[in-house]
């Protein structure tokens, strides 16, 4: 049985491999009860069941989902048959990985899996090994395997969080000058008050990132000195889990750590960084691995990181959506940035597009936040669409039943403005859930001061820090953390939310939608889900019980 092969995009393909270099896979094994597993999920996350709240750990995690004996005993017996032994597993047992030389792995890994080519790629400065042609597994296999990571899978490009700036830099510095977000600025326009800071002592929150990117210890240090002075808050990063690279800090990586621990102030913040330790690994997904191999994890982690849907295979996304409920029934809350590019575009073929989801944006058990602009760019007013905000309908996931009727709403409300049916499917898992501003932040970044920085990835670590905020409060009363938000979420119908009902993110540029993607509207809408936080109303939400 075949799995389908990738395409490179702005990847140069630089040559067959040497037979002397290393090579990492990844075997996803299939797990048991998945079904079980989304019905736990769901009743842990409804606030109306008398189940909520009552999360697993990460042991009965395990012998829930845990493979098959007889999966174990084919796959190991498959990979010792090709005199594969010395695989790493974890302790959920679904994830094997497979690390040795290549010149085993490419007389092996090219036998294991028929059709496989590993080729160099190289894009900016870094080199990656993967396969250029679609792979196979015997049929005996195939039915106990999800994928196989590290053949296909080629990282997506780094938002330029600059260039989203840059684009606004021009259109606003005619008119004055505009001081920017900077996180007093973000606690006025949520009403965090200076008392507003963690205090639990077993609460903590996380950033994942991935793409290359690091922060410095420094620029946090010195962020905090310039804008933190107001709230009690943290100047370092608690732990950092994987390896922080030599390089320059990136911006990105910088924009979250900043926001999520000036506006989660004072709460242990963790850092997750996975460069990918070498050319054959995937750093995503080496993530998702950590998770289920880690017992002690903070409540909220947010990532803002995203990829074409349709770049990637629904066998992988599926089990990729399975290992975020596992992260739910556990308690945990995932954000994830819906993207910078509105409503995206595909084009089809001659003269034919339609409008490109982004996943893990689309993915139904995760929180995914859109991003918003000041109305009057100079002062701390209300907000209106910022138009990159991602968000629209998921092509591979159907809609999850806790948002049917507010999309339903939607659909009904703006029938006579939609964009034409051909460009989304609107049975889909619709995104945004909610928002927050993304636009003109400052971040500190190599000791010097960077206003304009713009993006969904400003918006995410907001969100989280103030879900940790709620988390704290939380958990001082005893009661369990918040986990998977949407079922609650969406069960306030956006009561404790700022509505955004102005504006419309962009889209393809053709004759038909003009650019124009999705438009904000009263109450939940594609662009900036149910809206943006308002702190005190949303923690009194949130806390009863």
């Amino acid at each position: 049985a075949g799995f389908r092969s990738f395409c490179s995009y702005d990847w140069t393909h630089v040559g067959r491999v040497d037979p002397t270099e290393e090579l990492e896979l990844t075997f996803a094994l299939k797990q048991q009860n998945s079904d079980l597993l989304e019905e736990i999920l769901t009743l842990v996350s409804d606030p109306d069941s008398a189940q909520y709240g009552k999360h697993l750990t990460l042991e009965e995690v395990s012998s829930l989902v845990r493979p098959s004996e007889l999966t174990q005993k084919v796959v190991h017996h498959w990979l010792q048959s090709h005199g594969i032994t010395n695989c790493l597993t974890v302790r959920t047992r679904d994830f094997l990985q497979l690390w040795s030389f290549l010149f085993y792995v490419l007389r092996v890994a090219e036998t294991l899996l028929p059709g496989s080519k590993f080729h160099r790629y190289i894009r900016d400065g870094h080199s990656l090994v993967r396969s250029s042609a679609p792979y196979s597994v015997h049929d005996d296999v195939h039915q106990h395997l999800d994928f196989v990571g590290g053949l296909h899978r080629l990282p997506p490009k780094g938002q330029d969080l600059n260039k989203a700036s840059s684009n606004r830099k021009q259109k606003q510095s005619k008119a004055g000058v505009h001081l920017g977000v900077t996180p007093a600025i973000l606690r006025a326009r949520y009403n965090l008050t200076a008392t507003d800071v963690g205090t639990a002592q077993n609460n903590s929150q996380a950033v994942a990132q991935f793409l290359e990117q690091y922060y410095s210890p420094a620029d946090l240090a010195e962020f905090m000195g310039m804008y933190g002075r107001s709230f009690k808050h943290l100047s370092q990063v608690d732990r950092v889990v994987g390896t922080q690279g030599a390089g320059k800090a990136g911006l990105e990586a910088s924009l979250d750590i900043e926001y999520i621990m000036s506006t989660g102030a004072n709460i242990s913040t963790w850092i997750f960084t996975n460069p990918g330790r070498h050319e054959s690994q995937e750093p995503f997904l080496q993530w998702m691995v950590l998770l289920s191999n880690m017992s002690d994890l903070p409540w909220v982690h947010t990532i803002s990181y995203g990829d074409d849907e349709d770049s990637l295979s629904t066998a992988y996304m599926m089990r990729i959506n399975t290992e975020f409920m596992k992260a739910g029934v556990r308690g945990i809350s995932l954000l994830f940035a819906s993207g910078d590019s509105g409503a995206g575009c595909r084009h089809l073929g001659k003269e034919q597009n339609s409008f490109r989801p982004s996943f893990p944006a689309s993915s139904p058990y995760v929180t995914t936040v859109g991003g918003t602009s000041f109305k009057n760019p100079f002062k701390v007013t209300y907000e209106v669409t910022d138009y990159i905000s991602g968000g629209g309908f998921s092509n591979v996931f159907k809609m999850p039943d806790y948002q049917a009727s507010a999309v339903d709403g939607y659909l009904k409300t703006v029938t006579a403005t939609l964009p034409p049916q051909s460009y989304f499917n609107t049975s889909g898992r619709a995104y945004p859930d909610m928002a927050a501003l993304s636009d003109n932040y400052w971040v500190v970044i190599n000791r010097v001061p960077v206003p304009w920085v713009s993006g969904t990835s400003a918006s995410t670590p907001v969100v989280g820090g103030m879900l940790s905020l709620i988390n704290d409060q939380r958990l001082l009363k005893g009661l369990p953390a918040l986990g998977f938000l949407n079922p609650r979420l969406y069960k306030l119908k956006g009561q404790a939310l700022f509505d955004v009902t102005e504006g419309c993110h962009l889209s393809c540029l053709d004759e038909q939608v003009q650019g124009k993607g999705f438009c904000a509207a009263p109450s939940w809408d594609p662009v900036t889900g149910w809206g943006t936080p308002n702190y005190p109303a949303l923690l009194a939400a949130l806390l009863a019980e």
